[in-house]
């Protein structure tokens, strides 16, 4: 058990998420209950005794052997959470939430839903006083969502689930930010521009790059689209050892194209700017 001095948001209590470390670094997100078991090849383990222990306390088995619990971060969930379709990679999500500018406060809608990664970032990142809502074509999805947020959420009163195709059209005003993964997202364009406020931003996620041409070509004949941006992340781990520094063997490479685009107002007519630049 903890110590008086250990304050109450940083110990564990029943029905928490805890990932699990061994003594060789493989890891596993389990939840804490009065009569679970973390059973493995090293040892069985009472999951129970990290209730009311501080995140970062060891515990030993019956036969000698030892674990670490932490408190599991946003990254830890995402790649470990139940899942029925492919979720972005967190070094996509966190390029998501500076490039797309998901501040405190905005009114994001994403489509799909997927999973449920993005929906819990966006979630975190908006904060109590902003909205998420999330779009899906498929209600095993939605409730895949719901059951993989509150895994990091328990109470999700600002995330608003719909089973809505997006292709057809966008039924929320007013949308800050607006979140695509889907494999056409050149049809949501005209809906988007609708949408979204003056100033407003789409972020599009992609696995091909002739998916990101047609996305391209359609936000540059939308006429009300600016600054479209195309860009991929790759992640290479670092091996740090006593006489040995080295990347690592496996890197995380391609996953998707990331675009983003803001909405403008209508783009000027050519003939208008050439006369301006031959008065100028």
């Amino acid at each position: 058990m903890s110590d008086d001095s250990t304050p109450k948001e940083h110990v564990f209590s029943e029905g928490d998420q805890a990932l699990i470390v061994d003594r060789r670094d493989r890891q596993y997100l389990v939840q804490l209950t009065q009569d679970n078991r973390f059973e493995s090849h090293v040892g069985n383990f009472d999951l129970s005794k990290l209730i009311g222990m501080p995140y970062g306390s060891w515990l030993t088995s019956p036969s000698g052997h030892r674990i670490i619990a932490y408190k599991p971060t946003l990254a830890d969930i995402t790649l470990r959470m139940p899942r029925i379709a492919t979720v972005m990679y967190p070094k996509d999500l966190a390029t998501l939430l500076v490039y797309a500018d998901i501040f405190p406060g905005a009114k994001v809608l994403e489509a799909g839903a997927g999973s449920g990664a993005t929906t819990m970032t966006l979630l975190r990142a908006v904060g109590e006083s902003g909205q998420v809502i999330s779009y899906d074509t498929r209600q095993d999805m939605l409730d895949q969502t719901l059951a993989n947020v509150k895994l990091a959420n328990s109470d999700p009163h600002n995330l608003t689930l719909k089973q809505n195709n997006i292709y057809e059209g966008i039924e929320d005003d007013g949308i800050d930010r607006l979140v695509l993964d889907l494999p056409e997202p050149w049809h949501v364009v005209p809906h988007a521009s609708d949408k979204l406020v003056p100033g407003g931003m789409l972020f599009s996620f992609l696995p091909t790059i002739l998916q990101v041409h047609d996305l391209t070509l359609a936000l540059r004949e939308q006429g009300t689209f600016n600054l479209i941006e195309t860009m991929e992340v790759t992640m290479r781990p670092w091996s740090v050892g006593g006489r040995s520094v080295r990347p690592s063997h496996r890197m995380i490479g391609h996953t998707g194209f990331i675009t983003t685009a803001r909405k403008s107002s209508p783009r000027p007519d050519p003939e208008d700017e050439a006369n301006e630049e031959s008065n100028g």
